[in-house]
């Protein structure tokens, strides 16, 4: 049992940011342990009501080097269970019937993150292969409400605070969904801006490694870790900014929440200085859904070959589906969906030049649907991660139930730091 002084503590350990953090350490009024041990214990008081883990490490591990001024340093990182390491067990989310003791080599992020000081805590519970049918984890702000998904774990697992940090892949809306329903900030960068080396693959055209966090800070530090970048700036009032209004499919009304969601956002978008506006983008961007499906369901049923041919018995109705649909799906399909994908690349990329310089649209349908059974549905995401945009969920806006609702905010490729210097912008005046 933790002591109430102690939970106090707790509580003022997960207000900080990842760059406070670091700054204490130079202090010295922290030590390179001190967030891992109160994670631990915030894990060990909640993990059997929220079961974000699927594996947590077994041991203490060594201090991280002071030496350095690495951004990360000490900080606790959870993985979502679809991430190669070498120390510690992968399953994919198959609940035991694919399980490795551990891999040779880590992941490519396993080895970034290591070389920037953080802490593996341990494996964030993942759907099944990271399609649909639901693991074990349940939405902290209510348990008997799903966590979405795929990512499910690492987004129950941050807005928890049992780690301030932790990873997911998105190929429909894996990052961004779970992060609305999590109420957490969720970033899916440029699609193959971060190397998914180690990473089990779904859906190569698609699949892209992001992140969530409970601070924006963090998701700018911990992007300027992995990619050499620069720091991002925080962008001192929002004058001048263009915003655009819109969903994709634009033809498929949101639920009440996520209208008031959308309206707030655009609220203190005004009031820190942006002007926006209805994006009057045609047609062809709402078949990114349905082509976005296709591109998936082809791929997946290929990259999944082995695992359907050796363990097709033993999957669940949902993913088992997937993998038949892909089989079914003809190539001259995929091509079609492929080509369009790339023409409209091209235009959005016009649209941002001309146009706006982000596109406000709704994370996800509505708040978390009640009942563990189902992930709820990513239609909002679909069509943005088919076009590899950078998207950013703000958690922004709660329901008349307490249960959060985000909205994202979308970028150009390779617009990333844009993205995040805005965002940085927008959460000083909110």
């Amino acid at each position: 049992m933790i002591s109430r002084h102690r939970s106090i503590q707790l509580n003022r350990q997960d207000a900080r940011t990842i760059a406070a953090f670091q700054a204490s350490l130079r202090r010295d009024e922290s030590g390179p342990l001190d967030w891992w041990q109160a994670c631990r214990e915030r894990i060990d008081l909640r993990e059997p009501e929220v079961q974000a883990w699927e594996y947590l490490a077994t041991s203490t591990p060594e201090p991280p080097s002071l030496v350095g001024g690495h951004s990360l340093c000490g900080v606790p990182v959870g993985l979502k269970d679809i991430i190669e390491t070498r120390d510690m067990p992968t399953s994919w989310g198959t609940r035991g019937y694919l399980k490795t003791p551990g891999s040779l080599v880590d992941a490519a992020l396993v080895a970034l993150l290591d070389q920037q000081g953080a802490l593996i805590m341990g494996k964030t519970v993942s759907t099944e292969m990271a399609f649909f049918t639901p693991g074990k984890t349940r939405n902290p702000h209510d348990l008997t409400h799903t966590p979405g998904g795929s990512s499910s774990g690492s987004a129950a697992a941050v807005a928890d605070r049992m780690v301030p940090l932790a990873f997911g892949t998105q190929t429909a809306g894996s990052i961004i969904r779970p992060a609305s329903y999590c109420g957490v900030f969720g970033f899916k960068p440029t699609f193959d801006l971060i190397s998914l080396a180690g990473v089990k693959s779904f859906s190569p055209s698609l699949d892209t490694l992001g992140w969530f966090a409970n601070h924006i800070e963090d998701i700018s530090t911990t992007f300027t870790a992995l990619t050499q970048a620069r720091d991002i700036p925080v962008l001192e009032g929002l004058s001048g900014v263009r915003v655009g209004l819109r969903n994709l499919p634009g033809d498929v009304p949101p639920g009440s929440d996520t209208e008031q969601a959308l309206v707030h956002a655009a609220e203190c978008l005004e009031q820190a200085g942006a002007k926006v506006f209805p994006l009057p983008l045609d047609r062809r961007y709402d078949t990114l859904v349905e082509h976005q499906k296709i591109v998936m369901a082809y791929e997946a049923a290929r990259t999944l070959a082995s695992e359907y041919q050796m363990c097709g018995h033993s999957m669940g109705e949902k993913l088992i589906a997937q993998i038949e649909q892909g089989r079914a799906t003809p190539y001259a399909s995929y091509i079609n969906s492929r080509q369009v994908t790339e023409e409209l690349k091209q235009a959005i990329t016009t649209v941002f030049a001309e146009d706006v310089d982000l596109i406000l649209a709704a994370s996800s349908m509505g708040a978390a649907p009640a009942g563990l059974d189902a992930t709820g549905d990513p239609l909002y995401c679909r069509g943005w991660t088919l076009l590899g945009l950078p998207c950013l969920n703000l958690p922004l806006y709660h329901n008349g139930q307490g249960l959060p609702v985000g909205v994202q905010l979308v970028a150009d490729r390779f617009q990333d730091e844009r993205l995040l210097s805005i965002a940085r912008g927008l959460m000083e005046n909110v």
